[in-house]
């Protein structure tokens, strides 16, 4: 009985890195361990990390007496009237005000609703919705198709009404932050401006403002808790 052979020649295989377009550095290369390939994964820069960017964190408002900033025992503002002043912002947006003016930081005072001084206004009957209802009827509405900017720039009269707030802070010559309530005096300070005209127009007054000059550090207590 013969013997039979039977040879298996080699077969010429192409390789599965051949087959993929040539010169594209973005490919991902897939080759079997039995061709004694490797796997090469895809660049990383296909991939990009989404950066990171941490939030600033705000201890002070505008202010045109930048020298005054870089002082040593210069106070900082409340965690409340910080808040305030944002609530302002989106106040004058909601609005469609090209700025920020002093009916408007009223109003973040009041939306932001924990600190002394919205307490205090309350008490006395001036809510948000009357402070809303008379700057529509001291400055009208703003054209219909108007976008403010995302964060509006304060008016002359409100960037007054911080600096004094910051400067009687500093003359009182205590410790503690500046409150809504040292802005809402610093408001009721600017006579010729939309804050002012609409809190006389709701029964505030400078006996009511003494009063609350008592109670302007109060802001400071609750933020310690």
């Amino acid at each position: 009985m013969a013997a039979s052979t039977l040879s298996l020649l080699p077969i010429p295989t192409k390789t599965a890195s051949s087959l993929l377009p040539p010169s594209n550095p973005r490919a991902v290369r897939l080759s079997s361990s039995l061709l004694a390939g490797s796997i090469s994964l895809a660049s990383a820069s296909l991939f990009p990390r989404p950066s990171v960017r941490s939030a600033a964190v705000v201890s002070s408002l505008p202010t045109a007496k930048p020298e005054r900033a870089s002082a040593e025992k210069m106070p900082k503002w409340s965690l409340m009237a910080i808040k305030a002043f944002g609530m302002a912002e989106l106040e004058a947006r909601k609005l469609k005000y090209p700025k920020t003016g002093t009916e408007a930081l009223l109003m973040g005072i009041l939306v932001e609703g924990t600190n002394e001084a919205s307490k205090f206004l309350r008490a006395i009957g001036i809510t948000l919705f009357k402070v809303r209802e008379e700057s529509v009827k001291l400055l009208g509405k703003s054209d219909l198709f108007f976008f403010s900017p995302e964060h509006p720039p304060l008016t002359d009269s409100a960037q007054r009404a911080l600096d004094w707030a910051v400067d009687e802070k500093l003359k009182s010559g205590e410790d503690g932050e500046i409150t809504t309530a040292h802005m809402l005096l610093g408001i009721w300070s600017e006579k010729e401006s939309a804050g002012y005209k609409i809190l006389a127009s709701l029964g505030f007054d400078d006996q009511k403002a003494s009063e609350l000059t008592k109670s302007a550090n109060k802001d400071v207590v609750m933020n310690s808790r």
